[in-house]
């Protein structure tokens, strides 16, 4: 009945909605170019918001993590590419920025993490497989930073199938 977050993110075991969104104003990134490894999607309300721009810079310093997982780490929002240039090179990230701008919020509608009321995503996370299921979901409050903690333990359930020989640590 609040609608401080939603309740109806899509959940685990869902197969991910595909999209294809600009990262720069002549690249477009799908969901099927990232296929046949793990994807984390963090939704997010707004560049430049303070609770944003920590949990991107959270995610930038902990990228070597996701990848030591093989997974690959995309960020959405309803800016533009313009915007995400400029907050990407601001806050030096290294992972690709998706803007969810036009038409407004459609793949953040699809994973059902759209507030329609202020025209913003939801902080979701989504871990989704190689095969393209979510096998983890979880929707933050707005004005809190969910951390990473669930991404890693959604990718370590994950990495449970995928070999790690050959890899001494």
């Amino acid at each position: 009945m609040s609608d401080t977050h939603s309740d109806e993110a899509l959940a685990a075991g869902t197969p991910a909605p595909a999209f294809s969104l600009p990262a720069t104003p002549d690249q477009m990134v799908s969901l099927d170019d990232l296929s046949g490894k793990p994807v984390i999607i963090a939704f997010y309300p707004a560049d430049w918001s303070p609770v944003c721009g920590d949990q991107m810079a959270l995610y930038n310093e902990i990228l070597p993590e996701f990848h030591k997982a093989g997974a690959q780490l995309v960020g959405i929002s309803v800016d533009g590419v313009w915007c995400h240039a400029a907050f990407a090179n601001d806050r030096k990230l290294h992972f690709p920025l998706l803007a969810d701008f036009e038409p407004k919020g459609a793949v953040a509608r699809r994973y059902r993490v759209y507030r329609e009321k202020e025209g913003i995503a939801e902080r979701a996370l989504f871990v989704i497989d190689g095969a393209g299921i979510i096998r983890w979901s979880f929707v933050s409050p707005l004005g809190i930073n969910p951390g990473a903690d669930g991404i890693l333990e959604a990718l370590e359930a994950l990495g449970a199938a995928a070999p790690a020989e050959g890899n001494p640590s």
